[in-house]
């Protein structure tokens, strides 16, 4: 992936999205405003998003078809998404022409399988989006690092109510890396302790579940950072965070769901059939169920941000109606998720405007209603 799109989000505006301004509620420098495919270029839309460039602002083409009525689009177009389900390999020649002449990137979609993505990359395409890269071809490896399986544990520990301190103490001096991390934090200037803290338990009294989870999450993915491809890292932080986020509005434990969205990427990351990873992992069966892909009330939050993923937005749609959320309410859910993903992968990323924290703080508070309609709401 070319620098230039490193750590940028593609977000999905609808035609009143834009006109509205709501969309300026993003920060200009992390997104990448992606313009649906049936949406017209008329004058006032253009010109919005003239304006909107003028603001740092860039933005795609999504599902680009070369027809005439779509060319003065590529006046503001940055990005050009290519379906590849959908696009013969003369049409797609086209659009990589109409790419090369408006200076754009060109992202080929929907690219399911190794050929299309092998096909993709002869074709000159640098960016890719699709189910092969979320579900590749798994090759089974002999175990689960032994570091690996005390982190989910003390993770499964976290997701219980109430917490077994015991148990979590007794898993964090297992791992000499964590508790190093753990004191560390805790003698910071973040805490300022009245004395030294030298106890396992004292420091999870004072640093607390939240901070603690999260930093075995960091850990976590540290580890499989060194290990596995950044963009897969990456977007099982992004399923955790939303899963955790959409928790409130469906009625689910946060840390539950949090745990979920955290280890559905695991088969892939550890190149592991999910049959195999849930073999040794302790949480019960409704979780497993969920991450074998069966239709349960629990992976309604994950088949959302699935959908959210492949592009397809007509299950998305009906994911939303179903439990009751708005466009978005569910838009500004998965921004956010990838903003935390980013920020914890990467501390020097942009930081979050002050209307995006005061949505996470009102989400976080039960505040936000699943249902509102105004991003003022």
């Amino acid at each position: 992936m070319p620098d230039k799109c490193e750590g940028l989000s593609f977000v999905n505006c609808t035609r009143s999205a834009l006109l509205a301004g709501v969309v300026t509620l993003l920060p200009p420098l992390g997104v990448v405003l992606e313009i649906l495919e049936d949406i017209e270029p008329d004058l006032e839309l253009l010109e919005c998003c003239r304006e909107l460039r003028k603001k740092g602002y860039r933005f795609a083409l999504d599902d680009f078809s070369p027809h005439e009525s779509k060319l003065p689009f590529l006046e503001i177009a940055d990005f050009i998404k290519v379906d590849f389900l959908a696009s013969a390999p003369p049409t797609r020649a086209t659009i990589y022409e109409l790419a090369a002449k408006a200076g754009a990137t060109v992202l080929a979609e929907k690219v399911e399988t190794r050929a299309d993505f092998q096909i993709a990359k002869s074709e000159g395409c640098l960016l890719f989006q699709g189910y092969f890269f979320s579900k590749p071809v798994v090759v089974e490896t002999s175990a689960i690092p032994q570091n690996h399986t005390t982190y989910f544990k003390l993770l499964s520990i976290l997701t219980q109510t109430p917490t077994n301190l015991s148990e979590v103490e007794a898993l964090v001096m297992q791992e000499a890396s964590l508790s190093y991390r753990l004191l560390r934090l805790v003698n910071s200037t973040l805490y300022v302790p009245r004395s030294p803290i030298t106890s396992i338990r004292d420091a999870l009294m004072i640093v607390g579940e939240d901070e603690f989870k999260k930093m075995v999450t960091v850990a976590l993915a540290g580890d499989f950072n060194s290990r596995s491809a950044a963009a897969l890292i990456q977007m099982a932080l992004e399923r955790a965070r939303f899963c955790e986020m959409i928790a409130p509005l469906i009625n689910e434990a946060a840390p539950r769901l949090y745990l979920l969205g955290l280890i559905s990427l695991l088969d892939t990351i550890l190149s592991m059939p999910m049959s195999r990873v849930l073999a040794v992992l302790p949480i019960d069966d409704e979780m497993k169920a969920a991450l074998m892909g069966i239709k349960i009330p629990l992976a309604r939050a994950l088949m959302l941000i699935r959908s959210y993923e492949s592009g397809d937005w007509q299950q998305c749609a009906e994911i939303r109606d179903a439990l009751g959320i708005t466009e978005y309410v569910a838009s500004m859910i998965y921004f956010e998720s990838m903003q935390w993903a980013n920020k914890v992968l990467n501390p020097a990323v942009i930081e979050p405007t002050p209307q995006q924290s005061f949505f996470v703080r009102e989400i976080q508070t039960g505040v936000v209603d699943a249902s509102c309609t105004d991003h003022g709401t």
